[in-house]
């Protein structure tokens, strides 16, 4: 297929996008007329240019009026403004439109949920000579209330992500049937989308609880992710990975966001903190901030992961873990548009969320989703599986600390199954670690100040091998944990006090 232009009312349609709402208008075509059509389409790939394209089309073809439905008032200004763009005379419903005595001199009306489904509640409220309702971002189950009110109406869902936000409604419910669109590696392909590279780094997450949503709740992630531990590995992979680079950082709980913006302003790099108690003036102010100063960071609260586009971002930071596919896209989407010469942006994953869903980029079957999202979700990979995969890597400057030992990883799992082979108590295999780590602080220390010192650089190998120990022996609780790292430490220090 070529990458040409069509321009329609001065705005341009790729061929892709073209040839998507050939395929629309000819399912419609072919089915009743109050057929529910599921569309997909990736972040950045053009949802609304083709969505407001398929308003003007049908308006054109039929005589009828066109309904868009939007979850967030940003959305409605920025869709109705791109109507006009396609010469869609409209009007936006917003808690100011109490009646519409004028609906007669509009084509199409752009309306939020909320609003509209207290205005359709009032009987005196109807609009008149309606064929078709869109439904931008249709992953959100806060549509489905309306959908009783358009049921003599074609209904075009129009999604990212064709699942839904609420794990016990099923798209495939209200939708009969999804048409998809480019996926992302062909958009990558074609130039349409910049190419991502992925850094993630490993993260406890066993403190974390599920909330009825499906999601982590907001106060066990702000409990991990504002400790100090993890803010400064939040810091130490932005220095590592994405310093002096245009950056947005996505966090579950404001007081998680806060924490991050003090960690950076101690740390002296300029950063902006916003979520969605700031004034509609802070926002633009902040935002225009982040758009004309090339090094910005900008700690958020899931605000900015729709209706925001700003293509000159150049890593997006998930420091925070998420079980919702439709988020995880949302938020690495919002770097992944071409700018001028960025053809490339990086992710700074905290919350293995590449382990759980796989990377931004890999091909995604959609339809099988649509049709089974129970199975998808039920499938998703555990956090304690994850774990499993973990692999601790001494750093360079710490393994320089122990130029005496030549072995410097304990094999926890062989040696658990050594162990167990010869009939020993599994306790046997941290007694064996403890005299691996004092033998290393005794060949490599001149005096006790010096093994004290190296001791302490052992603390994450110690975590690790307490980690896949725990999995060994099926006892993986926080508590047990904790424990058993606090004894592993108390006996290595005890050794190291009687040898010096």
């Amino acid at each position: 297929m070529s990458e040409g232009k069509v321009t329609k009312k001065g705005k341009a349609l790729y061929d892709y996008q073209l040839e998507d709402i050939k395929r629309i208008f000819t399912c419609y075509d072919k089915n009743e007329p109050s057929y529910n059509l599921l569309y997909q389409l990736p972040t950045g790939g053009g949802k609304t240019v083709i969505f407001s394209e398929i308003a003007r089309q049908f308006i054109e073809k039929t005589g009828k009026k066109v309904l868009i439905l939007t979850h967030r008032i940003e959305l409605s200004r920025q869709t109705s403004g791109m109507l006009q763009e396609f010469g869609v005379h409209n009007k936006v419903i917003n808690s100011q439109v109490k009646e519409l005595p004028d609906q007669n001199k509009f084509q199409c009306f752009v309306a939020m949920v909320e609003t509209l489904n207290n205005r359709l509640q009032d009987d005196k409220w109807k609009l008149e000579n309606l064929g078709l309702v869109i439904i931008d971002e249709a992953h959100y189950n806060s549509f489905v209330k309306l959908l009783k009110y358009f049921v003599e109406c074609r209904i075009l869902g129009v999604t990212a992500t064709p699942l839904s936000s609420n794990v016990n409604i099923r798209m495939k419910d209200h939708y009969k049937e999804l048409i998809t669109g480019y996926g992302i590696p062909n958009l990558i392909e074609k130039g349409f989308l910049a190419k991502a590279t992925t850094y993630s780094y490993e993260v406890g997450l066993g403190s974390l609880k599920v909330g009825i949503n499906g999601d982590y709740t907001v106060k066990s992630s702000q409990e991990l992710y504002t400790n100090e531990e993890m803010r400064s590995k939040l810091l130490y992979a932005y220095e590592q990975r994405a310093k002096n680079k245009k950056t947005l950082i996505f966090n579950n709980g404001i007081d998680t966001s806060k924490f991050v913006y003090e960690t950076f302003r101690n740390a002296k790099y300029d950063i902006r903190h916003l979520d969605n108690t700031n004034t509609k003036k802070q926002r633009e102010e902040i935002l225009q901030w982040f758009h004309t100063k090339p090094n910005a960071i900008i700690t958020s609260v899931g605000i900015l992961t729709t209706g925001f586009d700003e293509p000159s971002i150049e890593t997006i930071i998930l420091n925070r873990a998420t079980r919702s596919l439709a988020l995880y896209f949302q938020m690495v989407g919002r770097g992944s548009r071409i700018y001028k010469d960025k053809k490339t942006f990086d992710i700074i994953d905290l919350g293995n969320n590449a382990a759980r869903f796989g990377l931004w980029s890999n091909e995604v079957d959609w339809q099988k989703i649509f049709r089974n999202p129970s199975y998808f979700l039920e499938n998703i990979i555990s956090d304690s599986d994850i774990e499993k995969l973990f692999k601790y890597i001494m750093p360079d400057e710490i393994r320089s600390e122990f130029p005496n030992t030549e072995e410097l990883e304990f094999d926890v799992k062989t040696t658990y199954d050594n162990v167990l082979k010869v009939g020993k108590k599994s306790q046997e295999v941290i007694d064996l670690a403890i005299e691996h780590h004092a033998k290393m602080l005794l060949d490599n220390s001149e005096d006790l100040a010096e093994a004290l010192r190296k001791f302490r650089l052992l603390d994450e190998s110690i975590k690790d091998i307490v980690r896949r120990f725990s999995y060994c022996i099926a006892n993986s609780t926080r508590n047990f944990r904790d424990w058993l790292i606090d004894d592993f430490k108390t006996k290595l220090r005890k050794i190291i006090l009687s040898e010096f």
